[in-house]
């Protein structure tokens, strides 16, 4: 289970954060409208911090996480996926497309939320 997290989280933070950097002047305006197109660096620097996770998640794919285990990045994604829903959500009228991106925030910070106080789903190997 704990690879199937940070699989999803990686290819979704690395495809987001991809498309942002190179083209966040035609999707920012997508997804909330009304951005200016002079917020593209903003969308550049996003894109870059989702590329940083996108790295660590992937990284970190075989490593036990949940629990006491790889809190730091546990605890990372579960902020940024909770935040990022949040913000969405709270932005006011938006798009299918910005609840399309609400809606997987929100689904992997369950997911990041359930590792960090269920603990593990798998066994930690010993020593």
């Amino acid at each position: 289970m704990t690879r199937w997290i940070t699989h999803t989280s990686a290819a979704l933070l690395g495809l987001s954060g991809a498309a942002l950097l190179f083209a966040s002047d035609a999707i920012l305006p997508a997804l909330v409208p009304g951005v200016p197109a002079s917020a593209a660096p903003i969308g550049q620097l996003l894109g870059a911090a989702w590329l940083g996770l996108a790295a660590l998640d992937w990284l970190q794919r075989d490593a036990v996480l949940g629990g006491i285990y790889g809190r730091p990045v546990v605890f990372a994604n579960l902020v940024l996926s909770f935040v990022s829903a949040l913000s969405v959500v709270g932005a006011g009228p938006a798009s299918g497309a910005a609840w399309a991106v609400a809606g997987a925030a929100g689904a992997l910070a369950l997911a990041w939320g359930l590792l960090l106080f269920r603990g593990p789903f798998e066994t930690p190997a010993p020593g």
